[in-house]
C-alpha cells in the first residue's frame, strides 16, 4: 500500500495554474482532443483560423501545421496568464500565431475575417454562449466553418464523478462544484439549438469517445487540482485530509486501475456548422 504522506511536498506547487494546465492537462487530455477537433474542422493550407477561448493554445498550435505559412492563426482568450503560457509554448510555430486578449462575446475582428473558427471545451463556461456563437458566425467568411467541442454530462466521465464527490466531502461543497463545472448537463439537442440560434447552417453534433490516463490516483488528484483554482486550497490542506481524499478516490476507481496507473473514459460532443452565403449577403 502506498504511503501517500511521503509525497506531501509534491503538493507545494511552484508554477502558476496556467503553467500547470499546460504541463499536466494538455498532454494526456487536451492535445489528443485538439487533434480530433482540428481534423473535424477540415482546416487546410492557406486557411485563416481563429481559436476562441484558446487557453494555452493547443488547438492553435495544432492547426498551424495544417494551414501552413500561407495561412494564419489567431488564438484568443480573456485570461492573460493563459495567453502568456501559450505564447511561450508556441514560440517556434510556423506560421507565427497571433495572441489576442478579448471576450468571446465581443470579438475584436471585422466581419468575415476567418475561414475556420475553433472552440475547444469553452462554450460551457461562457455567461452567454449564444452571444459567443453569434460573434463566431459574424467573423466567419461565407461558407466558413465552425468546429466546437463540449464535454458530455458528468456521468460520462467516471473519474471526475469520483473526484468531484471526494473534493466535496473533504475540501468543501464549492470544490466539488468547481470540478463538476466543465461538464454541463447539455444534451445533443441543446448544443444543436445553440448553434442554430446563433445563425449557423448545416449543424451537425456527434459524440466522440476517448480516455484520460494518469500514472497514479495521487497524481490524478494533484495535477487536476494544480491546474485549477483549487491549487492553493489543496496545498494548504493538512496531510491527513489529502491522504483521505486520495484514498477515497483510489477505492472508488479500483476498477479503472491497471499496471500503468488509472484510466477513465471521457466523452465529448463535437459540433460542426457553417455560415451560409445568404446570411453574409443579408448582413
Amino acid at each position: 500500500m502506498n504511503d501517500h504522506g511521503n509525497h506531501s511536498a509534491g503538493w507545494q506547487l511552484t508554477q502558476s495554474a496556467p503553467e500547470a494546465y499546460e504541463q499536466y492537462l494538455i498532454p494526456p487530455m487536451f492535445a489528443p482532443w485538439a487533434d480530433r477537433l482540428v481534423e473535424t474542422s477540415a482546416a487546410h493550407e492557406g486557411d485563416r483560423v481563429l481559436d476562441v477561448a484558446c487557453g494555452t493554445g493547443i488547438v492553435a498550435r495544432r492547426v498551424a501545421t495544417e494551414v501552413g505559412t500561407s495561412g494564419s492563426v489567431v488564438g484568443l482568450d480573456i485570461n492573460e496568464g493563459m495567453l502568456a503560457v501559450a505564447a511561450e509554448a508556441a514560440a517556434d510555430s510556423q506560421p507565427p500565431i497571433e495572441w489576442r486578449q478579448a471576450d468571446a462575446t465581443d470579438l475584436p475582428f471585422a466581419d468575415a475575417r476567418f475561414d475556420v473558427v475553433c472552440c475547444q471545451q469553452a462554450l460551457q463556461f461562457f455567461d452567454d454562449p449564444g452571444a459567443a456563437l453569434e460573434e463566431m458566425r459574424r467573423v466567419l467568411t461565407p461558407s466558413g466553418r465552425l468546429a466546437a467541442s463540449v464535454w458530455r454530462p458528468l456521468e460520462y466521465h467516471p473519474a471526475y464523478v469520483v473526484l468531484a464527490d471526494a473534493l466535496e466531502r473533504h475540501i468543501g461543497e464549492d470544490a466539488g462544484a468547481m470540478m463538476r463545472s466543465p461538464f454541463p448537463s447539455w444534451e445533443q439537442a441543446d448544443l444543436r439549438t445553440l448553434a442554430l440560434d446563433g445563425g449557423f447552417d448545416d449543424v451537425s453534433v456527434t459524440i466522440e469517445i476517448g480516455s484520460v490516463r494518469y500514472p497514479s490516483v495521487e497524481e490524478f488528484v494533484r495535477r487536476e487540482a494544480a491546474s485549477s483554482p483549487l491549487a492553493d486550497r489543496l496545498a494548504a490542506s493538512d496531510r491527513e485530509t489529502r491522504d483521505e481524499l486520495v484514498q477515497d478516490v483510489a477505492t472508488a476507481l479500483d476498477t479503472y486501475t491497471d499496471d500503468d496507473g488509472i484510466v477513465s473514459p471521457m466523452e465529448s460532443y463535437v459540433c460542426t456548422a457553417e455560415r451560409s452565403v445568404d446570411d453574409v449577403h443579408e448582413t
